[in-house]
This record gives C-alpha cells, sequence and structure tokens, in this order.
C-alpha cells in the first residue's frame, strides 16, 4: 500500500516537473524565435559586431520605448504559449497517449524553432567569417595607419574655432532622389541645401556626397571616435563598455589632443547620458573637454531633477544651450572648439517634440527628420549671424547610418547609404574641386584639421586623407569591401592601443555577469539592542553555489576598527547580519559595510557595498 502511494507521489512530482520542464522549453523556444525577428526587424542590417555590441551594452542609457517595444513585441506571444502547454498537458494529464504526442510535439517543434533560429543568425550574420576574422591578423591598419604624434601639424598663426555637430544616424539617404537621396520626397531639405552650398565633396555633381561608416564604427561611440582619431573601435571588450575603464587608450593621439596642445578651449553637449559607451571618458582622456549632458544640466537646475524624454532631453533644448555655451566660449581668450550630439533622429522612430510637423502624415520618423533638419538650419544661421563666425569653421556628419528598423527597407540594394557630411566656412578649398571623392567618416579627423587651416603633412592621419587635398582615400585605393574586411580583422597597433585595458575590471565583470553581486541595506539602529541588521538579498551570478556571506564593517576613516560579521541564510534566501555597536565603542555618525561571497569553489567577490547610520 505504502509503495503504491509512494508511487503515485512520485508519479505526480515526475508529472509536474517534466511539465514544467516542457513548459519551459517550449517558451524559451519561442522567445528565441520572436526575439530573433525582433532584432532582424529592429536591425535590419546588423552586423556580427554590432550584434555583440548590443548584446554586451548596459541597460543604462537605453530609450525605455525601445525596450517596451520588445516587451511588446516578444513577451505577450512567449506567454501565450506557456498558456497553451500548460493547458494542454493539464487537460489531457489523465490520457497518456495524447499526453505522449504532446511531449513529443512540443520537443520536436522546440527542436526545429531552435535550429531554424541559429541557422538564421549563423547565415545572416556571418558568424563564421566573424570567427575567422576575429583569430586573423592583419597588416592592413598597421602599415596604412599615419601617427598625429609624429606627424608635422603647422597651425595658422590666428587659430579658427571648430563647431562639430555630430548628427544622430543622419543619412544622405534621407534626400530626394534628385539630389542624390533615395526617396521621391526630400525629407531632410534644409540639410541638403547646407551640403550643396558648402563643401561634402561631391565634385562637379549636383547631388549629396557623404561618408561610409565602415566597421567597428557603426555605433555612436565608435563612429565620434572614427571622427575624431581616425580608427575603427576594435577592442578586447565590447566597445561599449568603455565607461568601466580608468582611462580611453591613452596612447592614442586624437583630434581633442591636438587642439587641447594648441591652447583650445573645449566642450561637447549631449542630449543623454554621457557616461554611455565611455563618451565622457573618451572626451575628457582626448582634450580635456569640458562634458556637459543629461545629468549636468539637471545638476545647475536648467532642467528638474526628474526631467526626461526619450534618451535625456530633446534636441530643441540641446540647441539653446549650445547657443549660450558659444557665447560664454567666444567671450573668451583661447579658441574654441564646441562639439555636441543630438538624440533626437535615433532609432526606433524618432522623438516627436513641439517643434515637429505632420507634413508627412503618420510617417514619424521622416516628421522627425524633417524637425532635426530645420533646427540645425536655424542654429547654422544663428552661428552665422554672430562676430565669431567669420573666424569659426562648422562641420557637420552623422554619427552613423540609421539603426531605424524599417525607414530604409525598401531602398535598392545597390544604393550606396552614405553618413551625411557637410564643411561649412573652411579656411581652405578642395585641391580639385571638380573632383567627387569616396570617403569614410576616418576621413573627417584629417579634413577637419585642414579645414581649421592647419598644414598636415602627408596629407593624411590615422587611416583618414584630408578631403581637400589631392591625395587618395583608403577607400579610393582599395574599395570599400576590402577596406571592410580588413578592419574585422585583428591588427598589432589596436592591440597595442588597448593593452591598458582591464578585462578583469570589477564594474565589467558585474555587467557582463561573469560574477556575483547582490543589493545590500542597513535597518534602522534599534537602541533597546544596541544593534542594527544588514540585509543582503537579490544575489545574481553565484552559479559555483554560496559557501558565506560576511559582511565587512568599519567607522574609523583607517578602518582601524574593522570588524567581519557572519551573515545567517534566512528562508526567503536572503541573508542578515546583526552588527552589535558596542563593539564599535557605541560610536555613532556612518557605519560603512562591504558585503563580500564566498562560493563553493573558494572564490570571494565583493557583491554590494551600503552605509548604515547610528544616532
Amino acid at each position: 500500500m505504502k509503495n503504491k502511494k509512494t508511487e503515485l507521489i512520485l508519479g505526480k512530482i515526475l508529472f509536474l516537473t517534466g511539465g514544467l520542464f516542457l513548459v519551459l522549453l517550449g517558451a524559451a523556444s519561442v522567445l528565441l524565435s520572436v526575439s530573433v525577428r525582433w532584432m532582424f526587424k529592429t536591425w535590419p542590417n546588423l552586423s556580427m559586431q554590432e550584434l555583440m555590441f548590443q548584446i554586451q551594452s548596459p541597460m543604462e542609457g537605453t530609450s525605455k520605448d525601445m525596450i517596451n517595444n520588445y516587451i511588446d513585441s516578444c513577451v505577450p506571444v512567449t506567454v501565450l504559449v506557456i498558456f497553451l502547454i500548460a493547458s494542454i498537458l493539464a487537460l489531457f494529464r489523465k490520457k497518456k497517449k495524447i499526453h505522449w504526442i504532446t511531449v513529443a510535439s512540443v520537443v520536436l517543434i522546440s527542436g526545429i524553432i531552435v535550429a531554424l533560429d541559429v541557422h538564421t543568425v549563423w547565415a545572416r550574420l556571418d558568424v563564421k567569417g566573424y570567427i575567422e576574422n576575429r583569430n586573423t591578423n592583419s597588416g592592413f591598419i598597421d602599415s596604412n595607419y599615419v601617427d598625429p604624434a609624429e606627424t608635422e601639424l603647422t597651425f595658422p598663426e590666428q587659430k579658427r574655432n571648430l563647431i562639430y555637430i555630430f548628427l544622430e544616424s543622419m543619412e544622405t539617404t534621407y534626400s530626394s532622389q534628385e539630389d542624390g537621396g533615395a526617396y521621391d520626397e526630400n525629407y531632410i531639405p534644409e540639410l541638403t541645401q547646407i551640403a550643396m552650398e558648402n563643401e561634402d565633396f561631391s565634385g562637379a555633381g549636383q547631388e549629396l556626397n557623404g561618408s561610409y561608416a565602415m566597421s567597428y564604427a557603426t555605433w555612436t561611440v565608435a563612429g565620434l571616435f572614427a571622427q575624431t582619431s581616425g580608427l575603427h573601435l576594435y577592442l578586447p571588450i565590447d566597445g561599449n563598455s568603455m565607461d568601466t575603464q580608468e582611462n580611453f587608450l591613452p596612447d592614442l593621439t586624437a583630434l581633442g589632443d591636438i587642439l587641447e596642445d594648441q591652447g583650445y578651449n573645449q566642450t561637447i553637449l549631449f542630449g543623454s547620458d554621457g557616461n554611455f559607451g565611455g563618451r565622457s571618458l573618451y572626451f575628457s582622456d582626448h582634450g580635456n573637454y569640458s562634458v556637459k549632458d543629461w545629468y549636468y544640466y539637471k545638476e545647475i537646475g536648467k532642467l528638474a531633477q526628474d526631467y526626461g524624454v526619450w534618451w535625456g532631453y530633446e534636441d530643441e533644448k540641446l540647441f539653446e544651450y549650445a547657443k549660450e555655451e558659444l557665447l560664454s566660449l567666444a567671450s573668451q581668450d583661447q579658441p574654441f572648439n564646441l562639439s555636441l550630439l543630438t538624440a533626437d533622429t535615433h532609432f526606433e522612430d524618432g522623438y516627436v517634440c513641439e517643434l515637429c510637423g505632420t507634413e508627412y502624415g503618420d510617417n514619424q520618423y521622416a516628421n522627425v527628420l524633417a524637425c532635426s533638419s530645420n533646427q540645425v538650419s536655424e542654429f547654422v544661421s544663428w552661428i552665422q549671424q554672430q562676430d565669431f563666425y567669420d573666424n569659426t569653421t562648422i562641420v557637420i556628419s552623422g554619427d552613423h547610418l540609421t539603426m531605424d528598423s524599417d525607414f530604409c527597407e525598401d531602398i535598392d540594394s545597390d544604393y550606396d547609404r552614405k553618413v551625411y557630411t557637410a564643411y561649412i566656412n573652411s579656411a581652405v578649398e578642395p585641391e580639385n574641386p571638380e573632383q567627387k571623392r569616396e570617403y569614410s567618416t576616418f576621413d573627417n579627423f584629417p579634413t577637419t584639421l585642414a579645414s581649421l587651416g592647419v598644414q598636415i603633412q602627408g596629407e593624411r592621419l590615422g587611416l583618414g586623407t584630408n578631403l581637400f587635398s589631392g591625395e587618395k582615400t583608403l577607400i579610393e585605393q582599395y574599395g570599400v569591401d576590402q577596406m571592410n574586411n580588413e578592419l574585422m580583422k585583428k591588427s598589432d597597433l589596436m592591440d597595442r592601443l588597448s593593452e591598458g585595458i582591464d578585462e578583469n575590471n570589477t564594474e565589467l565583470l558585474i555587467r557582463e555577469g561573469r560574477i556575483p553581486t547582490a543589493a545590500a541595506e542597513t535597518l534602522p539602529y534599534d537602541y533597546r539592542t544596541g544593534s542594527f541588521q544588514i540585509v543582503i538579498s537579490d544575489i545574481q551570478n553565484a552559479e559555483n553555489g554560496i559557501s558565506m556571506v560576511m559582511a565587512a564593517i568599519w567607522t574609523a576613516e583607517d578602518q582601524s576598527d574593522l570588524h567581519w560579521i557572519q551573515a545567517e541564510l534566512q528562508e526567503d534566501g536572503s541573508y542578515v547580519a546583526t552588527v552589535s555597536v558596542p563593539n564599535f565603542n557605541y560610536a555613532t555618525g556612518d557605519y560603512y559595510v562591504d558585503v563580500y561571497l564566498t562560493d563553493n569553489m573558494g572564490d570571494q567577490y565583493l557583491v554590494a557595498s551600503t552605509i548604515g547610520n547610528v544616532q
């Protein structure tokens, strides 16, 4: 009797465990499938290096709209599948034949779904080629790189000011076919006019020309890096994780370094979180820029503490703040470099601000592009009315091609999509004004300096060429495809420049989920017991189990009163450590706490820090 009862209990446990596994298997395969489709819909021209960048990027700084879009696209169907499988299993739990048919069907279908998705990703992203390139060394970069630190640069006696406007996701593509774009209508008429009236290196032609965004220069921080250093962001860690490092390729010489050495006062404005992707670190390290981002304007009271739209604050405010900065910089004695990065035209579909019209109906991205075009034009017109303009060069460039999922999906595959580029009020003219140039964003680096009247020995810096000169660009020498293929390979130069990157940096390891983390809080001091408690919860990534959790507590600045207390495991999975205040001679004020986890392999990790207070 007991054996029969035991068998029944074990059978139920087995059924429930197997059912749960089946539900999770089906849900995981469906979630993978819809995620892959969402990924290719959101990033139709996704490359493997961009995927690795997206996967490893921190969530901080990511638009809530994108997160919500993923949830709306992928979660409902996954939940529906969970409900469907669970319902079928529950409905036919007593009909063994149908039950096992259901089990076999779910396993088979899940396997097919996963296999098809893996094949899709492998083929579309050329994973094999990516792996081969990551393990292949190329001499291309090393042989073509021109080190600015070893190149003679001659500045004019009266140094010119620089205003560099980085436009999020701005392409020449958005213009009309008549003007060199890809559409029947011109969504960026003012920007088209600016490029045609100034310099975009289109030569004698009457169509827009722009730059190619090359491998490892196709997301924001990489795009800014490429245009100001002449290099791609090929690193041993994800390119958007440089904010975890203490410095940003310190042996590199970039545009900001060169201008700083010449006494330039440099500022960069971000309408988003400047720390995202290590942008603040890069511009601080290379040019000592004053970085003014979303958080800066909240700190000085221009924005409310809880203010936030889209990726930070809208471009309308960015241009107003830029005007204020320009008037301040122009009132000082040094030449200046004001750079700024817009955000409203970021994917998906852009941000509709109060200035945006509806001339393109329900085509939101077109309306946002038109709004951006108009705002940039107004900003440039304002600059041209200022006293400092005569001695100022303006560079306008997109940071990379758009990642919007559907705006460019119907464009002919033979059409060359290029990053918008325009040089205004340059100190020099092209050596051959009739020649149309084929160039990349790397070429912006020496070309920007040349537009300030700087004479460059050899006309090349980094992987870039001065477009005002007659020197060929690397694209003109090798072509886009060959150059891109070489850029995806390893190089001794990039290895040397990135030697100082700490791949075991704690913040980086936490971000990548490679070490445990936890949340810690201190409860109020209880004067009746003379103690307070530390609660450690939400322990993540403890894949090797937990042997022990300890809290290190001290009050003295030199940690001379440091005490270690072992935390006790609670029924809810949290840990609690009790701090006896008499052990600290009843010290009042702050009690500093570091929490350490030791796993079953004997490895110890700092997983959390907090501060308690005793009054």
